[in-house]
């Protein structure tokens, strides 16, 4: 299959990710940026998330056409896709082709603004809408979707693969207890009470700095942002890896849930929630928690016994791959979801003529 493909382009992004899996899956896929027209600057991001990106809409509309026109696609995926207009996707419709849209963020929360206002209207043009809440399929349904899918947030099996590395990468990524991620406000009091408590805690992560209590953080806080291979290195080398949720997204489960295990090493350290009882055993496949004093007692019982640790770590990553989480697998799921979805209206045209589609 021939895919146009919108979304991130960048190394280390969950978009390219999916993209790489789609190519392994051998489909033929044609990567556009959406956003290649604005400038890479914080302001003009900020003004296309509060302008529903119609700020940049002319822009963004004649790169995408110019560069479709130059690939004869198939299906078109949408990834996440803020910056899509209905226009934009008729028109990249009207040769034929099928359209997805799998948006792994909250496009129906209030968090974001208006950040997601195209997309929201975008919903009646696709043939399949992929989310990852419970909440988004009636959310998603209500808004005019034709068709929707729930998937769990997948591990990718190449970005994620456990390194082999040298004694000195060991040494040089080593950690106790790791949280990897940006910082929110609650999780900010969160880390505090860890500190508190005794937990050895290490944080890698963007804008930690905003933190009322920054000071008391600054102890455990190594660096920023990790991506691609040292994302991996960090997980691998660390003994417990955290799982925080977002709140503003209504998370009961996150990219970590999957990626975590995956990789290997740490043992995964996270927020009790019907989600995470579902993917893991507690006790035996991850530790769960629903208080900073929870967790920090998890984390000193399992950082005092090396042997459980390791046990627990291993169990993890055999579930993970048991449950088919990994990108390539939830990828092929979507397009036999689409297909279904396709051959159920061909079937109903030729019973039906006069229903339209």
């Amino acid at each position: 299959m021939k895919i146009l493909y919108l979304g991130e382009p960048d190394s280390g992004t969950t978009a390219r990710q999916r993209a790489e899996a789609l190519r392994r899956l051998g489909h033929e896929v044609f990567h556009v940026d959406p956003r290649s027209p604005m400038p890479r600057t914080r302001w003009a991001l900020s003004l296309g998330v509060r302008t529903g990106f119609r700020a940049w809409q002319p822009f963004i509309n004649r790169h995408v056409r110019r560069m479709a026109a130059t690939f004869d696609y198939d299906l078109i995926w949408v990834d996440c896709g803020g910056e899509i207009s209905p226009d934009l996707l008729r028109s990249l419709k009207a040769r034929g082709a099928l359209a997805i849209n799998y948006n792994h963020d909250d496009p129906f929360a209030t968090r974001d603004g208006r950040k997601w206002d195209q997309y929201r209207e975008c919903l009646p043009e696709y043939d399949l809408v992929v989310v990852v809440r419970d909440e988004n399929l009636a959310e998603a349904r209500a808004l005019g979707a034709r068709r929707v899918a729930r998937v769990f947030r997948p591990y990718d099996p190449v970005a994620h693969a456990p390194l082999v590395l040298s004694e000195v990468e060991r040494n040089q990524w080593a950690s106790e207890v790791i949280f990897v991620g940006a910082w929110m406000p609650e999780r900010g009091p969160f880390m505090v009470r860890l500190l508190e408590l005794g937990v050895p805690l290490t944080i890698l992560g963007s804008d930690w700095n905003k933190d009322p209590e920054h000071a008391r953080l600054r102890s455990a806080i190594r660096g920023g942002p990790v991506h691609g291979k040292d994302y991996v290195k960090a997980i691998q080398c660390a003994k417990v890896a955290l799982g925080m949720l977002s709140k503003g997204n209504r998370d009961l489960h996150t990219t970590r849930s999957a990626e975590v295990p995956f990789i290997g090493g740490a043992v995964f350290c996270a927020e009790r929630t019907a989600e995470h009882a579902v993917m893991f055993q507690e006790g035996g496949q991850a530790l769960f928690w629903s208080s900073p004093e929870e967790c920090a007692q998890s984390c000193k019982m399992i950082l005092a016994d090396p042997e459980r640790r390791d046990h627990m770590a291993a169990a993890a990553r055999e579930r993970v791959i048991e449950l088919h989480l990994s990108n390539d697998a939830v990828m092929a799921w979507v397009l036999n979801q689409l297909k279904e979805a396709h051959d159920s209206i061909v079937r109903t045209l030729s019973v039906e003529p006069t229903i339209s589609r």
